[in-house]
């Protein structure tokens, strides 16, 4: 079976729910019902849903424990879902119309569904940059759940992509690391041909490379194009950029990996660890997971390792300031009981002292301002965030801020680009063709 995203599989589902629950015309937003947010009756309960079981689900379970204290007539109804898990039921509630309060969202088309067929509340007079809520948080990551000037999510963390690299592997090589695109491809090839793996890479789940994809799409296509060719009404997929990413991925592929051609039969996570085990010089990874990636006292911590953004090309078209990211994100259902005590509890779960908290616990930064320390994260993530700070815009990932047809389509094409079976000319054919049947 062909290996697709988390978020196009579910995305597809999602639309296929959600087709019963109305559209709400050209505008793209729904208008939500009118919601007195400001006066909080702690009273009643508060239905929570997330996509945080297992290893992550201790935060959430901690916040609704410690509301339910401060609140003694409060009720927190907490579900906590496997990705998998969230997927299928999110679908199932939405066909019963009964969404919870609070529920999770990933950023891009996925949320917009929500946005446009009703089932997510205009926040922006409580979140919007510009109020007491909003101005503790990153401006980026609330764009990222904002539309048509208006706010709708909560992001929760604040998740980017890094190349980190492993420095005593590079001080032996007597190498700097690379300032763009050029020098990735001739540093990488240098290495190659001493018998070193320049950068771990796995394509088995199809979305490593679509990572790439996104931040090279960015760097080389004007941002203005690509918001116009994201959304299928305004899309034409003309821009040679698009082309010209995909060729430098190709290079990339070829140059920097040992896997290759069979890269797709690679796993993410195997390759991952290599990193991690000081065997290879590169991996390109979310900053969530640097934890993971570099376990203490693992060979790569002992080398040391420190982190860059996957180099512009010298000659970038788009925005060489760019940066690929999105932050999770939470909608509040505008048909819930007490819409004012549902965000009044993600105010609480998004404070400073919680969101110092989340980190602690489970690794995630958050969207918060100044709550990154030396007891709560490693020099490597307080960095990602204060460069995120500096990005010009978040470049979504590009499976989830597409329609779920344009996201299978250079999904499935750019592992046969990786197989050598199809041309960047193939894959932006198949592109264009599935957003003009979006249309």
């Amino acid at each position: 079976m062909k290996a697709v995203t988390k978020s196009v599989a579910v995305a597809g589902l999602l639309s296929l729910a959600l087709a019963g629950c109305g559209s709400t015309g050209s505008s793209g937003s729904a208008a939500a019902p009118a919601a007195d947010l400001a006066n909080v009756e702690y009273e009643g309960s508060v239905s929570v849903i997330t996509r945080y079981a297992g290893e992550n689900a201790a935060f959430f379970e901690k916040m609704a424990a410690d509301y339910e204290a401060a609140h003694p007539g409060v009720e927190v109804e907490l579900q906590q879902e496997s990705d998998q898990g969230y997927k299928d039921k999110i679908k199932t509630l939405i066909a019963s119309q009964s969404v919870p309060d609070v529920y999770f969202s990933w950023a891009g088309n996925y949320a917009e569904q929500f946005y446009d067929n009703g089932l997510a509340l205009d926040l922006t007079s409580v979140i919007a940059p510009d109020t007491e809520w909003g101005s503790t948080m990153t401006p980026l990551a609330l764009d990222a759940f904002s539309k048509d000037g208006k706010n709708y999510g909560v992001p929760l963390g604040l998740d980017a992509k890094y190349m980190l690299y492993n420095k005593a592997m590079f001080q032996e090589a007597g190498v700097e690391v690379p300032q763009d695109l050029e020098g990735l491809l001739q540093v990488c090839s240098a290495r190659k041909a001493k018998g070193i793996t320049p950068m771990a890479f796995g394509n088995k789940d199809g979305w490593p490379a679509i990572h790439y994809i996104t931040q090279l799409n960015s760097y080389n296509v004007p941002a203005e194009t690509l918001d116009k060719d994201y959304k299928p009404e305004t899309a034409s997929f003309t821009d040679p950029g698009y082309v010209k990413a995909l060729e430098q991925f190709g290079e990339i592929v070829t140059e920097c990996t040992t896997t290759g051609k069979s890269a797709n039969g690679a796993d993410y996570y195997s390759e991952r660890d290599s990193f991690g085990q000081g065997k290879a010089a590169m991996f390109y990874v979310e900053n969530l997971e640097f934890a993971a990636t570099v376990p203490e006292g693992s060979p790569a911590d002992k080398d040391g390792y420190d982190l860059s953004r996957l180099p512009a090309p010298a000659d970038a078209a788009g925005d060489r300031n760019s940066l690929t990211g999105a932050p999770d994100g939470f909608l509040i259902n505008p048909k819930a009981e007490n819409p004012a005590l549902a965000v009044d509890f993600m105010k609480f779960v998004t404070s400073k002292e919680n969101a110092e908290t989340m980190t602690s616990e489970i690794g995630f930064p958050s969207p918060v301002t100044g709550t990154l320390n030396e007891s709560n994260s490693t020099p490597q993530l307080q960095a990602s965030i204060e460069d995120l700070q500096k990005a010009s815009r978040l470049s979504i990932w590009l499976d989830t801020v597409t329609v779920p047809g344009v996201a299978e389509a250079y999904l499935s094409d750019v592992e046969g680009m990786i197989t050598g079976g199809k041309t960047a000319q193939d894959v932006m054919a198949s592109v264009k063709a599935a957003s003009d049947q979006a249309r």
